[in-house]
């Protein structure tokens, strides 16, 4: 399944309310990322889209927050962070399937690795919307408390953490990638719909079907700017 994707915020146009300023340099280096295209890996930082809370109410309005790419697997399987939600019947992800735990996730492009990537060397291949704009990953997300980084480098403390919902893949990604893919929105009502839709319609979003030409195969050259600029 998907472990690593790109998202261009400067697609969006939303550089001023998640960054703090408008311009990008013609050469695409970002003063903060050092470059514009952040590319996204497990327990990486990455830019959400959730809905904005006051008074401890959640609100109609949405905000930008920074997320941790992950949420903790089952104890039982060592609580690894699982950065792909397939099974939302399992007993670990009820509590995260409500309304207050959702959130859309942009992306400019996604990954997946060959089936038939010749053993220890496989080939990545990188999907993303024709018009080279921005979509969305179905996002589940939480607080969780402890330590979220490695031996080498601990990271104890308090971590917002999302993953997103992953479904059948369609017949462009499964030649690629048989087993799944994310559960993309490809709109505004998508997302909304999404956000608010119950817990157990869930299964539902799961079962839609993304139509062949909502994505496309990027080519090698093309996909060498997904590649680069992250936050660990």
């Amino acid at each position: 399944m998907c472990n690593r994707y790109a998202a261009d915020i400067r697609k969006a146009g939303k550089e001023r309310d998640y960054w703090g300023f408008d311009e990008w340099s013609e050469t695409r280096i970002n003063p903060v990322l050092g470059n514009a295209v952040l590319e996204v890996f497990p327990k990486s930082q990455a830019p959400i889209i959730r809905s904005r809370w006051i008074d401890g109410k959640r609100t109609d309005q949405l905000e930008w927050q920074t997320m941790r790419w992950g949420l903790p697997g089952p104890p039982q399987y060592g609580g690894a962070p699982v950065t792909n939600i397939r099974n939302v019947k399992s007993p670990h992800w009820r509590g995260v399937l409500a309304v207050a735990h959702r959130c859309i996730v942009p992306f400019t492009a996604f990954s997946e690795y060959e089936d038939a990537s010749p053993k220890g060397k496989k080939q990545i291949r990188w999907f993303a919307p024709p018009d080279r704009g921005v979509m969305y990953f179905a996002g589940l997300y939480r607080v969780w408390s402890g330590d979220y980084g490695s031996k080498k480098e601990p990271n104890e403390g308090d971590h917002v953490l999302f993953s997103f919902l992953t479904t059948d893949a369609n017949e462009l990604v499964r030649p690629v990638h048989a087993k799944a893919m994310p559960v993309v929105l490809t709109d505004q009502a998508a997302c909304e719909e999404w956000l608010n839709a119950p817990p157990d319609e869930i299964e539902a979003f799961q079962a839609r079907v993304l139509p062949v030409d909502a994505l496309e195969i990027v080519g090698d050259e093309e996909a060498a700017q997904y590649v680069g600029g992250y936050i660990k």
